[in-house]
């Protein structure tokens, strides 16, 4: 596979991963008081405090993925925000069966999402990314 084309699949590949991020956190952020709702329906302690760093880590973590600037850091903290919202919020093992397969299904939805979010954190951006860009140039010795 050509530079180019592994270039093309890393940006597309951080884009897709941010864009569930980005438009959530918008969403979450534009409805306040519905998403601290949510979260306190999941039994959590100052959900509205809650929402808006929620709304926050989604929109912001997944625009640094997008343009890959920390996106590390973005990643891992989006990684671990995904486990932890998946055992909280879709806890398909204890609903009602007619609700079984749907949460089954952003369950595992959600893992994959965080598998992806832990390459990112492990590999890095790649090399059309703001974090390359800042990489010091290394000289080459003879």
């Amino acid at each position: 596979m050509s530079d180019a084309t592994k270039t093309s699949l890393v940006i597309a590949g951080r884009l897709l991963l941010a864009l569930m991020f980005v438009l959530a956190g918008f969403s979450k952020l534009g409805n306040l008081e519905g998403t601290a709702g949510y979260i306190a329906s999941g039994g959590l302690p100052m959900a509205s405090v809650l929402a808006v760093i929620v709304g926050l880590l989604e929109l912001f973590g997944g625009l640094a993925i997008a343009v890959g600037f920390q996106a590390r850091w973005a990643a891992l903290a989006l990684g671990l925000f995904t486990l932890a919202a998946t055992l909280l919020f879709h806890r398909f093992w204890a609903v009602p069966a007619e609700q079984a397969f749907v949460q089954q299904l952003m369950f595992m939805k959600n893992l994959s999402v965080a598998g992806g979010l832990f390459l990112v954190a492990a590999f890095g951006a790649g090399p059309a990314s703001i974090d390359n860009a800042r990489k010091p140039v290394q000289l080459r010795t003879a």
